[in-house]
């Protein structure tokens, strides 16, 4: 069985450059260049997400706040992996 982790991410739509980061509260901001429009950013989040986790995109599953800068993201990951991952130790360094 495959262990699901839920994350809040706060989303940047129209960013000049994508990027995620790990807020000290542990909330993922991500910047996307897309849009708000239609789809676009959240689809953008995903593929990110994706991308730096080395899962599929459809791993990625937004489950809360399609509409919202602030969204709940499902991930199949553990938090600790999320943390490696993103190049974070446990002890901050």
């Amino acid at each position: 069985m495959i262990k699901l982790v839920r994350i809040l991410v706060k989303v940047k739509p129209g960013a000049k450059s994508e990027s995620i980061e790990l807020m000290a509260d542990g909330t993922l901001k991500v910047s996307v260049t897309a849009h708000a429009v239609e789809g676009k950013a959240n689809e953008a989040v995903r593929e990110l997400l994706a991308e730096k986790f080395s899962l599929s995109k459809f791993d990625v599953r937004i489950v809360n706040g399609r509409t919202s800068r602030f969204k709940q993201i499902d991930l199949p990951l553990d938090t600790e992996e999320i943390r490696r991952r993103l190049g974070i130790h446990q002890d901050g360094v």
